[in-house]
């Protein structure tokens, strides 16, 4: 790290404390889930968890793991506050999104808790720009209940074959209808716009197909306005995780390595807009 913030005042300690070499590393990352103005930052020593809800039906969660920062230090079990994530991104994006080859933005985050800014300090080409950014209590977030155990179909697939459904299939349609299947047609992406209803399978034994974990047929129908911001965190993404639970909640879990080759997740869940019963196909 080029440079250290300076210490707290009257001997007040930082709650939260990172460092990172290259801030874009953060940002591609935090941009994958910035479809509102507002999110949860949620810190503990594995690492940060920033979530965006919209209209208690979708939830986006971007997790960024305590090794991909250089130095990353939480003093309490958990630090939890909300911020402006459009004026976060705004920040760490102040030099600019596009660094000269062989230079990156620096950045040395700071939290010394509730009712204090969370501060940046942003450092390219021996230019050094702090800023303040005021914090909220956090709201109340949603809890999908997605444990292991009440998954009933998972598949993973490469995010390609995702991205060529999300082009091929009509985007007038209100829903975008998911059948998940032990049996033919295995995996099927279904929409219903202005030019007729569209399909698009995969057989359990496509190349795109990574593993293949169903259960039961499930059907179910969710509205693409919810769908829509998640196609920023698959542009980025190598993999998807697809998985429903008994109820049709669904989650996407995104994949991405970042240009040092580092792993991290971005993950969207999103409410069924219509249960679908065999009877009805």
């Amino acid at each position: 790290m080029p440079f250290s913030a300076p210490p707290p005042a009257s001997g007040e300690r930082y709650l939260l404390s990172a460092s990172l070499d290259n801030a874009r590393h953060l940002s591609s990352l935090l941009r994958a889930v910035h479809f509102q103005y507002y999110a949860t930052c949620f810190a503990t020593a594995s690492g940060l968890r920033v979530t965006v809800e919209n209209a208690k039906c979708i939830q986006a969660n971007a997790f960024i793991q305590a090794e991909i920062f250089q130095e990353f230090c939480v003093q309490e079990e958990s630090v939890m506050f909300q911020i402006n994530l459009s004026v976060l991104l705004d920040c760490l994006t102040i030099f600019g999104t596009s660094s000269l080859p062989g230079a990156s933005t620096a950045l040395r985050m700071c939290y010394r808790g509730y009712g204090y800014p969370l501060m940046l300090f942003l450092e390219e080409g021996g230019v050094v720009t702090v800023c303040k950014i005021n914090t909220q209590e956090p709201e109340e977030l949603l809890d999908f209940d997605f444990c292991s155990t009440k998954v009933v179909n998972k598949i993973i697939l490469q995010s390609e074959g995702l991205r060529e459904a999300f082009a091929e299939l009509d985007m007038t349609s209100e829903v975008l209808q998911i059948t998940m299947s032990p049996d033919k047609p295995y995996f099927r992406l279904s929409t219903f716009g202005n030019a007729g209803s569209a399909h698009l399978d995969y057989p359990r034994d496509s190349d795109l197909m990574e593993a293949f974990h169903c259960n039961q047929t499930q059907t179910n129908r969710y509205k693409i306005s919810l769908l829509k911001p998640s196609t920023k965190a698959l542009a980025l993404s190598c993999k998807v995780s697809i998985r429903t639970d008994a109820q049709g909640f669904l989650s996407l879990q995104y994949m991405i390595r970042n240009e040092d080759g580092q792993i991290c997740f971005v993950e969207y869940y999103c409410c069924p807009d219509e249960n679908i019963t065999e009877a009805e196909l």
